[in-house]
């Protein structure tokens, strides 16, 4: 455990003091979008921050391979250089989508590829275990064909719900400390090597994302661009692959009958293949409902626009860094609900914990919805919109309500309609589709 910490520190310090010189760089260069109709931030904001995370990514391996038990790792596996030159073609692709603003088609191309370049270098998926059936064993196409859709979806999903400041890095980095645990538990306690490379790379992933948030938080002084997030994407998929179909469920030993029985009466904790999912269920979900909302008003599945889920809550009500903390509450539900329900699975109380922390989710979902008012003793404590109007308040609005609303007019935020929409070749900014063309809207100018 302390190399994995000592490998995440190391990783997460890397990213965090190159981020800062990789922005300037990114000024430099002029990768700098223009704000758009669809952006939720007010300034133009340099990306490429994917630079300083595949640097990050490549000092902790660096590291790992120097280590004394890590080591044995990388003398076994072929698994982390697999990892390594499949992030090194993704990242590569989004640092030219970032500047250049590549094709649609060739950036899913390039996806594939990288998804095979891991698979050429045995980071896929051998057989899948089925409950009831056992342990399904895949042909080589087979694996091949499940390994790069699930490298695919997992690098959209997560690009897709990068549309905020700092929601896919935390987002990312809660599902990979799910992860994290998960893999570490088989590893360690079941003393099954074959769940070492996954762990080594959710405790990677964890160090990039949490290198990066510090620059990222609302307001961002930069965004990862494609560059970062098809690459974290691609990272948290190779966790997945690593662990699914690499690890008998009979070398659990927890049952002693069949091979069948095992894989049956241990689906609460042979569940690789399932948690990845979950950890990735609310950028799925996004992904999901983006592509139907797209396909039915007649528009490519993959043309950006300002129905995401981030962007629903934002039109409810919620402030920019609530509607972030409201994502990472549900990531972390789901994701950790998952978790705990592999390790017992029979405690009701895992169950009632998850009902109640739901409920508590929905209120605070809804809570833009009505606005409480808060006693006059407890006004002191609460925010200024939870407080009772004051009669001298109340006569002052009835009397100046033209100029209240002036000044409201004045002072308001532009909202999507009052913005400029402006021709900008943006990858990978602010809910951006990792394989989806750009909207290429004409300059207006407005007079004022």
């Amino acid at each position: 455990m302390r190399e994995y910490l000592l490998t995440l520190c190391i990783t997460a310090a890397v990213t965090y003091l190159l981020t800062g010189p990789v922005r300037k760089f990114a000024i430099v260069a002029g990768a700098m979008p223009e704000i758009r109709a669809r952006d939720v931030h007010r300034e133009p904001t340099p990306r490429l921050g994917g630079i300083a995370m595949f640097f990050g990514l490549c000092a902790g391996l660096l590291v790992a391979d120097h280590l004394t038990n890590l080591n044995t790792l990388f003398e076994k596996s072929n698994e982390p250089r697999a990892l390594l030159s499949g992030a090194a073609l993704i990242w590569l692709i989004g640092v030219l989508d970032d500047k250049f603003e590549i094709d649609a088609l060739i950036k899913l191309g390039g996806q594939m590829i990288a998804a095979g370049v891991m698979v050429m270098q045995g980071l896929t998926i051998l057989w899948l275990p089925i409950p009831g059936v056992g342990s399904v064993a895949l042909t080589q196409w087979q694996g091949t064909l499940l390994t790069v859709a699930l490298v695919v979806i997992t690098i959209n999903a997560v690009n897709f719900v990068d549309g905020l400041d700092g929601l896919a890095a935390g987002m990312v980095c809660i599902a990979a400390a799910a992860f994290f645990l998960y893999a570490y538990r088989i590893w360690y306690s079941y003393g099954i090597e074959a769940a070492a490379p996954a762990t080594l790379f959710a405790a990677i992933l964890m160090g990039m994302c949490l290198g990066f948030l510090p620059h990222n938080m609302h307001p961002a002084r930069i965004f990862m661009g494609d560059s970062g997030s098809m690459l974290i994407g691609l990272v948290l998929a190779a966790g997945a692959i690593s662990v699914t179909g690499q690890v008998d469920p009979d070398a659990l030993k927890l049952f002693a009958g069949s091979e069948k029985e095992a894989v049956h009466q241990t689906v609460p904790v042979y569940i690789p293949l399932l948690l990845p999912l979950t950890i990735i269920a609310v950028p799925a979900a996004d992904l999901i409902l983006a592509i139907v909302r797209r396909t039915w008003r007649g528009q490519s599945p993959f043309a950006a626009d300002r129905g995401h889920l981030h962007h629903r809550l934002l039109e409810i009500g919620h402030s920019h860094s609530r509607a972030v903390l409201i994502m990472y509450f549900w990531s972390a539900l789901i994701a950790f609900g998952a978790l705990t329900y592999s390790v017992n699975s029979a405690s009701m109380w895992i169950v009632l914990s998850v009902v109640i922390l739901s409920t508590i989710g929905l209120v605070l979902l809804l809570l833009p919805r009505f606005t409480p008012r808060a006693p006059r003793w407890a006004e002191a404590f609460v925010p200024p919109r939870y407080r009772r109007r004051r009669a001298s308040e109340e006569a002052d609005a009835a009397e100046g309500p033209e100029t209240d609303v002036q000044a409201e007019e004045g002072s308001r935020e532009p909202s999507s309609e009052d913005r400029t929409p402006v021709a900008a070749g943006v990858s990978g900014v602010n809910g951006a589709s990792a394989v989806g063309p750009r909207a290429r809207l004409a300059d207006r100018s407005r007079s004022r």
